[in-house]
């Protein structure tokens, strides 16, 4: 439930870009984010750090698309945002004790150090890989093309992703049977 109410001023954009245009979708997108976040704080009483992060881009970059009517503004936001996920996963792994990724995932799942390094390495090159697919996107498809890639194909290229993953740990998972 809580992937979807995140996934959900993603698909708000969408909506309102095919229902008005890019600039009517990008009101919507900063409207529902300021939502989001705001249910966040009053539901649990903290906004985890991506979602200020998300909010404060969407804000200056969806800001900057509405008051000089440039649609490059909010189509740079992703990439911004996916680089700096990307940076902070890979940055984590000379930071602190533990990577990012093992510590989301250390509760569920045991894997040595070095393959916890590995993941981590392929998520951080991962949301890298998509903050440039963007861009290629977003400068060779005209933006009805540009909206679908954002609001289906990077889920689906997160899917894919995620299920490569899940193909490559199969072996560290327990067998249970036994």
């Amino acid at each position: 439930m809580k992937q979807l109410f995140e996934f959900f001023p993603i698909l708000l954009f969408f909506i309102a870009f095919k229902l008005y245009d890019i600039y009517v979708a990008t009101a919507v997108v900063i409207a529902a984010t300021i939502v989001q976040v705001a249910y966040a704080w009053f539901k649990y009483r903290k906004v985890e750090t991506m979602q200020w992060i998300t909010l404060g881009l969407i804000l200056v970059m969806g800001g900057a698309t509405l008051y000089l009517q440039n649609e490059q503004f909010i189509k740079w936001k992703l990439s911004i945002i996916e680089w700096l996920f990307g940076v902070a996963f890979l940055g984590s792994q000379f930071i602190g004790k533990k990577p990012f990724i093992e510590k989301m995932l250390s509760a569920n799942l045991t894997l040595p150090s070095l393959v916890w390094r590995r993941l981590n390495t392929l998520w951080g090159c991962f949301f890298l890989s998509v903050g440039f697919i963007n861009i290629y996107v977003m400068y060779n498809y005209d933006t009805d093309d540009w909206v679908t890639f954002k609001t289906f194909g990077v889920p689906a290229l997160m899917v894919v992703f995620i299920l490569l993953q899940v193909i490559f740990l199969y072996k560290y998972i327990p067998d249970t049977e036994e």
